[in-house]
């Protein structure tokens, strides 16, 4: 018997949400699009999109779940929900921040913090960067939190260096 997640995020875009998964999938392994459903002649009244345009995309970022809904313009992402991607080190907050912000508004970029070209927020958080927030020497960490206020993408290396009382 197939197991389903339990809780699966739904993404509303207005018409872009088989563009964005096929974007994620190429940023994320282990990531595919498992579906699409698309609107018929059924309920147009409510939804006014064309018969066979995509309504749905499931897709696996990573082996999370997703669901992409192409719902119109009426509703829009904000920070108030963010998706955090744990990083293993500089290599992979390189590579998630690199192709994540492509095409995203710069200006929301900020303490690790950045939106996508979807409007989407993302959190690119080295684990080592957790690791120092929970320290029980709140002094190495208030100097971790105070350089990471200064960056944009996280730099580990620098962190490492306020942590340790280096910088």
């Amino acid at each position: 018997m197939q197991r389903f997640q339990k809780i699966t995020p739904c993404l509303w875009f207005d018409d872009q949400a088989e563009a964005a998964a096929k974007f994620y999938c190429s940023i994320f392994d282990h990531s595919k699009i498992t579906g699409l459903t698309h609107y018929s002649k059924v309920g147009q009244e409510f939804h006014g999109k064309p018969e066979g345009a995509v309504m749905t995309v499931s897709f696996e970022l990573d082996g999370q779940c997703f669901t992409g809904l192409n719902g119109g313009p009426m509703f829009k992402f904000s920070e108030a929900i963010s998706f955090q991607v744990n990083c293993q080190n500089q290599e992979e907050v390189d590579h998630f921040w690199g192709n994540l912000s492509a095409g995203g508004p710069i200006e929301a970029q900020q303490c690790g913090w950045l939106k996508d070209r979807f409007g989407v927020s993302w959190q690119i958080v080295p684990v080592a960067f957790m690791h120092m927030m929970q320290d029980a020497d709140t002094s190495k960490s208030q100097r971790a939190m105070q350089a990471m206020f200064k960056m944009k993408k996280l730099d580990i290396a620098e962190l490492e260096r306020a942590f340790a009382g280096q910088s």
